[in-house]
């Protein structure tokens, strides 16, 4: 069965005020009209296995028990698994009432070329085969052996993800890592295939596939604006007008950020109408949404963090909780991500959500202790 529906205002309130008294004022933010868990679950780790198939589903099916409505992944991540164990978790909390699609928002990525289930023996052959002779790329299109933003076969890529998810529509659908293309190919020519993957996603917005659009980094956002794959939201947001109007569907970005790559936040390397930004800045001034990935760096901030910043963080007791409370507690986050493919790992950093997000106060008093 597929899910037509999509997060709305009404879906996303009903969710929050399940739990009025049981997580703190502060866990669920209001953006683009729905209200968001300020922890998010994202997949991308993992072997390409049922065991952690059947880790994610239940992981999964506990966050969202537990107060978490933002649900990440991409077609890539472990080859194509995590899509599908999210439409299965999805679909068995639908069916059993205990869920309903709007309540919650799901947001994923194309670009990589994936593979299938399983990474093949031979990915160049699989590659021909599965798009090049169908038509849908051309081995021209693909830059540094693994990305593609051409229409056709971003097309291709959300089609298959809904299909993954089992979902009519996306809530998000992320051009992933665009800047690998400028890898290969000029600023000029990135604009141009950028513009042109645009107006792929704002006509899927017609036909109802996608609700929100936007780019998932890692560096492009962070880095200086003289590096080849720096990106400039301001320009990003110029193109989206151009295709979608003042009404364009632009509105989400992610990228990394944690207490150890804090660049989002510190570096001010973006021009926003004349005056330089830091990308958290650039975001609300241009009414971006933004979702940060690797909160707790893929495990690392999950242990042996210092003990004297232990007392910036009253209310939560181990490094993953001290990790998460930082980055949602930072002004222009509004959403978390970690990845999480084991229930007591679900259960232990959804705790952080009983404890309030740290005053704009306490957290500078933080950050210039940690500097």
């Amino acid at each position: 069965m597929v899910y037509a529906s999509h997060a709305t205002p009404e879906g996303t309130d009903t969710y929050q005020k399940r739990f009025s008294g049981k997580l703190v004022s502060g866990h669920f933010r209001l953006h683009q009209g729905c209200w968001l868990s300020s922890i998010g679950l994202g997949t991308y780790l993992g072997h390409h296995d049922v065991t952690t198939d059947t880790l994610y589903r239940d992981a999964i099916i506990r966050a969202l028990e537990l107060g978490c409505n933002v649900i990440d992944t991409a077609i890539n991540y472990r080859c194509q698994r995590s899509e599908r164990v999210i439409g299965q978790a999805l679909s068995l909390l639908f069916k059993e009432g205990r869920l309903k699609r709007e309540e919650v928002l799901i947001a994923t990525k194309g670009g990589f070329i994936p593979f299938d289930g399983e990474p093949p023996r031979n990915p160049h052959a699989y590659i021909l085969e599965t798009f090049v002779k169908p038509g849908i790329i051309t081995f021209e299109d693909i830059v540094a052996d693994c990305h593609c933003l051409s229409p056709r076969y971003i097309q291709n890529q959300l089609d298959r993800s809904l299909k993954n998810l089992g979902l009519g529509c996306v809530d998000i659908y992320y051009l992933h890592n665009p800047e690998t293309q400028l890898s290969e190919v000029s600023r000029e020519e990135f604009y141009r295939r950028m513009k042109a993957a645009f107006q792929v996603l704002e006509e899927n917005v017609t036909r109802g596939k996608i609700q929100w659009y936007g780019t998932a980094t890692w560096n492009g956002y962070r880095t200086s604006p003289q590096a080849p794959d720096y990106l400039s939201l301001q320009d990003l947001v110029d193109l989206a007008r151009e295709v979608g109007g003042k009404t364009h569907h632009f509105k989400v970005i992610q990228l990394p950020y944690n207490l150890a790559m804090a660049e989002a936040f510190t570096h001010q390397n973006q021009a926003v109408r004349g005056e330089v930004l830091s990308v958290f800045e650039a975001a609300q001034r241009l009414g971006i949404t933004v979702m940060t990935s690797a909160s707790i760096y893929q495990s690392r901030l999950a242990r042996n963090l210092s003990p004297t910043i232990y007392e910036f963080f009253p209310g939560v007791s181990t490094d993953a909780q001290r990790a998460i409370q930082f980055v949602r507690s930072t002004p222009g986050v509004t959403t978390a991500l970690v990845g999480m493919k084991q229930r007591a790992h679900v259960e232990e950093n959804l705790k952080t959500a009983l404890t309030p997000p740290m005053s704009q106060e306490e957290f500078m008093r933080l950050f210039s202790q940690a500097s």
